[in-house]
């Protein structure tokens, strides 16, 4: 089977998210796809497959090392993106629709490397029980007086966030991987208003239980952020985020919230991928 590893949401090589794509999946069982998933000891792998959906263009199943996901952000635009440079074409020009757990997805060409998907409906939002937020406080080595607010921001994978007072705070975490046990918990505070370019902030993002103690670049999180932060007005309607800077990743995440062609929640999230790996896997 073809095989691509592409690197997501950064213009710099190797300094973003990387994702393994196995392209022509169908044979593979589910047990295959995780041993695969668990070898290539990614954050993320994804297998493309036939659709089963008429309105699809192709269908992805995205693994990490110890589960599948419904959804995730960059598989989406690095699995999008392998689609496309193996020879796929979507069956609408300009608009691909990836079904995945949660169901269809938008993916939209933005060129020169560039790609978004529509940020998907949340299906678990609002804020957290009061000892929970004392407890991932804990867990991240903050004191409760340091979470400005805190939301479920989940839209498929069981995602949690925290404001923190400024993106200092964000890069000051030190995460407890026991504690946090179970827990797939962001933060995110704002770099100063007088800082020059485009309104910035940093965030970081603990997917534990899926063993990961820290994401490089989280694509579904930035997703549920937009939808959580340009909903109440904390962020404006478009912004740039920053992550993996803690692990000498240089991710960047573009966030453009009320497009008029932009389904559901209204808000596209941008990434660049890059083609790094390109090759065969053989499974047997």
């Amino acid at each position: 089977m073809r095989f691509s590893q592409v690197d997501v949401f950064s213009h710099v090589p190797f300094r973003g998210n990387p994702l393994a794509v196995v392209h022509d999946a169908g044979g593979l069982s589910e047990s295959e796809m995780a041993a695969i998933a668990r070898w290539t000891n990614l954050s993320e792998t994804a297998f493309l497959l036939e659709p089963t959906s008429a309105e699809a263009d192709y269908r992805v199943r995205i693994f990490t090392p110890e589960t599948e996901l419904p959804f995730a952000g960059h598989p989406t635009l690095g699995a999008c993106a392998a689609w496309h440079s193996a020879g796929g074409r979507p069956r609408v020009a300009g608009r691909v629709v990836q079904e995945c757990g949660i169901g269809p997805v938008i993916v939209r060409d933005e060129g020169g490397g560039d790609w978004s998907f529509a940020a998907p409906e949340l299906i678990r939002s609002g804020p957290l029980e009061e000892p929970e937020v004392e407890r991932l406080a804990s867990g991240l080595g903050l004191r409760r007086e340091d979470v400005v607010d805190h939301s479920w921001v989940d839209n498929g994978p069981g995602s949690c966030a925290l404001l923190l007072r400024d993106a200092e705070a964000v890069l000051a975490v030190k995460p407890d991987v026991q504690a946090l046990d179970g827990d797939r918990v962001g933060v995110v505070g704002r770099y100063p208003t007088d800082r020059e370019g485009p309104v910035e902030v940093e965030v970081r993002f603990f997917p534990v239980s899926a063993g990961i103690l820290e994401d490089p670049v989280t694509g579904s999180f930035h997703a549920g952020l937009a939808v959580w932060l340009t909903g109440n007005g904390t962020l404006p309607r478009r912004y740039t985020a920053r992550q993996g800077t803690v692990l000498g990743r240089e991710g960047r995440v573009g966030i453009a919230a009320g497009g008029d062609d932009a389904p559901g929640t209204g808000i596209w999230v941008t990434g660049h991928v890059a083609h790094l790996v390109a090759g065969e896997i053989r499974a047997g």
